[in-house]
């Protein structure tokens, strides 16, 4: 029996050290050379400093800016660590909310976000993925229809010129990789950077 012990530790500790260290550290330091800021986080900056990520959502507070999906993430409830609380964009907690297509829950909560961007934008059909939440709760993109859904509301808030906030969506949009895998898109961080921008 102790003749076998040994070899099998040893074999243990070998493919430890392999699988578990040397591979994983090899791979994050050619991930690190080959594709530096996807190995980083894909971290967008602004004036220097970090500002998010693009690939992670974000929500955006008030008018003036492009909204990106709902976000069914949660976080702890301060009060109560036994209960949860809304936390939008919770990269911590990625989930979906779980409600299903007979939840009074999510009825009232599309409901009411119809009822809002309907009263915001009227006659204009809603997009789907403006009410919809994503399987992580932190996509960020939209598509390009509730992108430019959106032009009006900003515009105003801004005083800016509808044509000029819609041209800056249509360059936003990212098509399909490879022109055939996924679908038109647009980043919500990089819109509304670039929304910065062009009202300056």
């Amino acid at each position: 029996m102790l003749t076998q012990l040994r070899p099998a530790l040893v074999l243990l500790i070998a493919l430890t050290a392999l699988t578990g260290l040397a591979y994983p550290l090899a791979m994050t330091g050619l991930a690190g050379l080959a594709f530096p800021s996807q190995a980083a986080g894909s971290i967008v900056l602004r004036d220097g400093k970090p500002v998010g990520s693009s690939l992670i959502g974000q929500a955006f507070a008030g008018a003036r800016y492009f909204q990106g999906r709902p976000s069914a993430t949660s976080a702890a409830d301060p009060a109560d660590p036994a209960k949860t609380v809304p936390a939008p964009y919770n990269a911590a907690n990625s989930s979906g909310s779980n409600l299903g297509p007979t939840s009074a829950a999510l009825a009232e909560r599309v409901g009411a976000d119809l009822a809002r961007l309907k009263a915001e934008n009227p006659g204009v059909p809603v997009p789907v993925d403006l009410v919809t939440t994503s399987g992580s709760g932190l996509d960020p993109d939209l598509s390009p229809a509730a992108a430019l859904f959106q032009v009006k509301r900003v515009a105003a808030a801004r005083g800016l010129p509808e044509p000029a906030v819609r041209d800056l969506v249509e360059g936003q949009v990212r098509g399909r990789w490879l022109g055939i895998l996924g679908e038109p898109r647009v980043n919500v961080l990089a819109l509304n950077l670039a929304l910065d921008g062009l009202a300056k």
